[in-house]
């Protein structure tokens, strides 16, 4: 059983910390057990462990400490996930306008595009939101809309938690999940084709 101790230390440190102690378990697997201090990064982590086909679960402990166990190996797999990547199309929004020029346009400008992609068949496989491209999930957005129509065909949308905390506001996520910056940079990675704005 290893213990990592990761109070204090904002996402996407414990899902790293975590995913190294897993990897070096190697094919015997074990118990991975991680203390936290945020609600995001037990969500991150708990996200972490079923894409990597294992089982978690949490406590919260005395302090605002969440204690969450990860266990690996044969025979801890949960049946039917995976970590792959549909071979599809990734977009990336890291703003809340398009192009350069007028904020006004800009922002007329990205809510076609997002009305846009509704129409590609297939959809995006993925939606990623960062900086102040997170208040496009918010549910004061006018492409909310369009974006839970992409949800409802599949499309996997995630926001930054960093910046929706930057932003103050996480409490106003409308579509999708949050997300932190190392499972936004591994789908950017494994991405077929990717389009980032």
């Amino acid at each position: 059983m290893t213990t990592i101790d990761a109070l204090g230390q904002v996402c996407p440190i414990p899902v790293i910390r975590a995913k190294k102690a897993l990897e070096e378990l190697g094919e015997e697997g074990g118990v991975v057990i991680l203390l936290v201090d945020n609600d995001i990064s037990r969500q991150n982590l708990q996200k972490m462990a079923a894409g990597m086909g294992y089982q978690s679960e949490y406590q919260e402990k005395e302090n605002g400490v969440i204690e969450v166990t990860i266990v690996a190996g044969e025979g801890c797999a949960v049946e039917g996930s995976g970590t792959a990547v549909d071979s599809g199309l990734v977009v990336a929004i890291g703003r809340d306008t398009m192009g350069e020029g007028s904020e006004e346009l800009g922002r007329i400008l990205l809510k076609s595009f997002i009305y846009s992609l509704t129409e590609l068949t297939p959809p995006p496989t993925h939606l990623l939101f960062f900086n102040s491209g997170a208040y496009l999930t918010g549910s004061d957005s006018n492409s909310i809309e369009d974006l839970k129509a992409m949800a409802d065909k599949g499309t996997i949308i995630q926001t930054c938690g960093t910046c929706t905390n930057y932003y103050g506001i996480t409490e106003k996520l409308a579509v999708g999940e949050i997300a932190n910056m190392y499972s936004i940079v591994t789908t950017m990675a494994e991405a077929k084709r990717l389009i980032n704005i």
